[in-house]
């Protein structure tokens, strides 16, 4: 059965996956995270307000147990990323999850697809 989860992004990373720029979303590989399967969908509310909503299908996982080895492995371009310096990207990163969650629980890359824009409501 797919399941429909809701997560959040600041604007720059909600206009490029509405654009279609962006088809990876990187999360920490947490207890919320473990719950989302291929053919799932999320729906990202756009904050700070979250009046603005896209619902995109999960294609693909990716795990890693650091964020460094996620970004020597998958395009810069597909993560939304314009500075392809790995050490700028991890140091990024860190400033979302700390290296403690990131050695505690790993590093998710999920490949999606956009599905349909909702503006309001």
């Amino acid at each position: 059965m797919n399941i429909k989860h809701k997560m959040k992004l600041y604007k720059e990373p909600f206009r490029e996956i509405q654009s279609g720029k962006k088809t990876i979303e990187i999360r920490l590989y947490d207890e919320k995270r473990r719950k989302v399967k291929q053919g799932d969908t999320i729906e990202f509310a756009k904050l700070p307000e979250e009046d603005e909503k896209i619902n995109v299908k999960v294609k693909k996982l990716y795990t890693y147990p650091t964020f460094r080895e996620m970004f020597e492995d998958l395009s810069a371009e597909k993560l939304g990323i314009v500075d392809n310096c790995i050490e700028t990207n991890v140091k990024s990163i860190h400033n979302l999850y700390s290296s403690e969650h990131e050695k505690e629980w790993g590093s998710l890359a999920i490949e999606i697809e956009l599905l349909n824009v909702k503006n309001g409501g």
